[in-house]
């Protein structure tokens, strides 16, 4: 017996749209053939900055602004990272990035930042990481059609600002790894500026 679809072939679906949906993640992703695994991933690590100039600016815009709302959050914690990370390796950061692959795959990536070596989606939400989860993964798959970039892995991130999370697309096996941990910032950004340059420079 075929297990019933989520996914109706004849609606169309942003990609803000699946954080709404009230489906398991495993679910929604198996719609479009992909797996999706629990992992404590192992990210690539590089650290080329002294990160307490960008901690000391994180740690006064908290005492400046109260993060309740999204754009706060991106204003406030979000933006200064990505931009910290994308001035040092000169890299452009795409900001509401468009991709349409189809009615089920398209939208905008909050943040994207595509290099030679990888291409890394960065997805922010006011609230609810696991939602979020799904939002990225879905994100990852679009830009797996999308793309005709090679590697092997794309990486993308949820991240309410102050808590992230990483997510790796492994293309060939159609498996999205989930990481089981959450970074904090400003306490972890130390964990999570080392996985953004690992990713971007590896």
């Amino acid at each position: 017996m075929s297990k019933a679809r989520i996914l109706d072939p004849s609606e169309s679906y942003t990609f803000s749209k699946y954080a709404e949906l009230a489906y398991d993640s495993a679910d929604i992703l198996a719609e479009f053939g992909v797996t999706l695994k629990n992992s404590s991933l192992q990210l690539p690590q590089q650290l080329p900055i002294d990160p307490q100039p960008l901690r000391t600016e994180l740690q006064e815009n908290l005492t400046l602004v109260d993060p309740v709302s999204e754009i706060a959050r991106r204003e406030a914690l979000i933006f200064p990272i990505l931009k910290t990370v994308c001035k040092f390796i000169q890299v452009p950061l795409k900001i509401e990035y468009p991709v349409r692959v189809n009615n089920w795959l398209k939208g905008s990536f909050d943040y994207f930042i595509p290099t030679e070596q990888n291409l890394l989606v960065i997805e922010a939400k006011n609230a609810d990481l696991a939602r979020g989860f799904t939002q990225l993964a879905v994100e990852l798959i679009a830009l797996d059609q999308w793309t005709d970039s090679t590697v092997p892995m794309l990486y993308g991130t949820v991240t309410t600002g102050d808590t992230w999370k990483f997510g790796i697309f492994q293309r060939q096996e159609k498996i999205v790894h989930k990481d089981i941990n959450t970074y904090a910032v400003p306490s972890d950004l130390n964990l999570v500026l080392s996985a953004l340059f690992g990713i971007i420079l590896s």
